[in-house]
């Protein structure tokens, strides 16, 4: 099974989404899945430093402080709920995530979803910059990843350029939100969604892959 996935490691929702994803592959009896993680980066326009997190997040949503809060609160509520810890008060920085995705691209297949799954803990965990090179190089060094090269790596701009082409390439093709998940190039799921949803869209993709064959 294929499973195509765009996300933004800042955005809560897509480790919601990734976590539902992962427990009905838990579930599911075909242990052979092909996962590909693409990049959709939500502002490309916040600076290597960042925004303070707080202050951007009340300009971009155009809420109250208390407005604010309250979303914060059931999110990490919808968090808790999913099994992962969504830790807004640790968030210091809205950040960059482009050098993020270039991480996971440059991860090993062996370790990829490890990578994924490392950069998120760290930004709703850990509240650091994952927008930072010694950050992600540190992340990258704990699975064995040459911390030269992979400095060199995260510092080619073209590389890194490449990205953000790849993540607007995204939007004119129907992608305008993430989570966004695709199975088997046929079944489309937008949002993060339950555990049920998700199995009930692997056997969809399961049940055209069986009609294709027959016809």
């Amino acid at each position: 099974m294929l499973i195509d996935i765009f996300h933004d490691p800042v955005c809560p929702w897509c480790r919601i989404g990734k976590k539902h994803l992962f427990d009905a592959l838990a579930q599911w009896p075909e242990k052979e899945v092909d996962i590909h993680w693409h990049p959709f980066i939500l502002d490309n326009t916040v600076p290597a430093d960042g925004y303070e997190f707080r202050s951007f997040m009340l300009n971009r949503k155009g809420l109250k402080a208390e407005e604010l809060q309250y979303l914060f609160d059931s999110t990490q509520y919808a968090g808790e709920a999913a099994g992962v810890k969504l830790d807004f008060e640790k968030i210091r920085l809205a950040v960059n995530t482009k050098l993020s995705h270039r991480l996971i691209a440059l991860a090993p297949a062996k370790v990829k979803n490890d990578v994924v799954e490392a950069i998120y803990k760290a930004y709703f965990e850990d509240g650091l910059n994952i927008g930072d090179i010694d950050v992600l190089v540190a992340i990258g060094r704990y699975y064995q990843m040459d911390s030269r090269e992979l400095r060199l790596q995260l510092s080619d701009d073209a590389a890194v350029k490449a990205f953000v082409a790849e993540s607007i390439f995204a939007r004119p093709h129907g992608i305008n939100s993430v989570p966004f998940f695709i199975i088997n190039n046929k079944v489309k799921i937008n949002g993060s969604h339950s555990v049920e949803m998700f199995l009930q869209a692997f056997n969809r993709a399961a049940l055209i892959d069986i009609s294709a064959k027959i016809w």
